[in-house]
C-alpha cells in the first residue's frame, strides 16, 4: 500500500535518511523501532510532505506521492499522530475532534466516526466539554489518536504514542491500535518501545542513524538476541 524507495532526506546539509527503504501493506501493522535521533520521525515526516526526499521516491499504491504537499497527503488519506501529541490546548475535546474532520463533509459519517472514538476512548465522551489542555498526558494521547481517526485514515501513522505514558495507560493505548487496525485502518507505528511495538506488529524494521539496519516479521525481531540486547533490555 505504501512504499519508500532509497529515499535521502536532509535537514540543510545534513542527512538524516540514507536509501531508506520499506513497504506497508494494506491491512498490516509495521512498526520502526530504534533509539531516539535515529532518524524515525524524520521518515514520518518524510512521508507527510513535511520534508521532502532529496532522493527516492514514496508511492502510495504504486503512485508517487512524495511531491505532494503535506495537506495533499493528507487527502489521499495518510494521517499521523504526532510525537508529544500537539493537541491544541485552549480547545475543547469536541472542537479538537471537529478539527480532525475539518477536510470532510460527510455529516452522518462524521458523527459515525464521532461515535465510534468515543466508543474507543469513553473518558472522552464524558469530558467533551473539557478543554484540552486540562487532561492529563494519557487522555491527550488518547485525544491525538481520536483526532486523527476523525479523519478517517486509510493509513495512520503514530510517533511514539507511549511516550511519557505511565504502563497501564501505555497497554490500553496498544490495545486500541490493535482494534483499530482490526477495524480496518492500516498502521505504521514508529515506537522507542520496541517490546510493545513488536507485540502488537506483523513486521518491524530497526534503523539506526537513518538507515534500516533489520527488517523481519515482528515475532522474529523480538527473538533476535541484537534486537533484544539493544532495544529489550535483554
Amino acid at each position: 500500500m505504501l512504499e519508500l524507495r532509497n529515499v535521502d532526506t536532509y535537514y540543510g546539509t545534513i542527512q538524516a535518511l540514507h536509501d531508506v527503504s520499506l513497504t506497508i501493506g494494506k491491512g498490516e501493522i509495521v512498526t520502526l523501532i530504534g533509539a531516539n535521533g535515529a532518524g524515525k520521525s524524520t521518515t514520518l515526516m518524510t512521508i507527510c510532505g513535511i520534508n521532502r526526499p532529496r532522493h527516492g521516491e514514496i508511492l502510495l499504491e504504486g503512485k508517487p506521492i512524495h511531491r505532494l504537499t503535506s495537506d495533499a497527503v493528507v487527502r489521499h488519506g495518510i494521517i499521523q499522530v504526532p510525537e508529544g501529541r500537539l493537541i491544541f490546548p485552549d480547545m475543547t475535546v469536541q472542537e479538537n475532534l471537529d478539527l480532525g474532520a475539518f477536510l470532510r463533509k460527510d455529516a452522518v459519517g462524521i458523527q459515525t466516526d464521532l461515535d465510534y472514538v468515543f466508543s474507543l476512548f469513553p473518558i472522552l465522551a464524558e469530558r467533551r466539554r473539557q478543554l484540552g489542555g486540562t487532561l492529563s498526558g494519557g487522555e491527550q494521547q488518547m485525544l491525538a489518536i481520536s483526532r486523527a481517526l476523525m479523519a478517517r485514515p486509510r493509513i495512520l501513522l503514530l510517533d511514539e504514542p507511549s511516550l511519557g505514558l505511565a504502563p497501564i495507560i501505555i497497554s490500553q493505548i496498544f490495545s486500541i491500535i490493535r482494534k483499530v487496525n482490526e477495524d480496518g485502518v492500516t498502521v505504521f507505528l514508529v515506537e522507542q518501545n520496541a517490546n510493545q511495538a513488536l507485540r502488537i506488529a506483523d513486521r518491524g524494521y530497526v534503523m539506526e542513524n537513518g538507515r534500516v539496519v533489520m527488517a523481519d516479521t515482528a515475532q522474529k525481531l523480538l527473538e533476535s538476541q541484537q534486537v533484544r540486547k539493544a532495544y529489550l533490555g535483554m
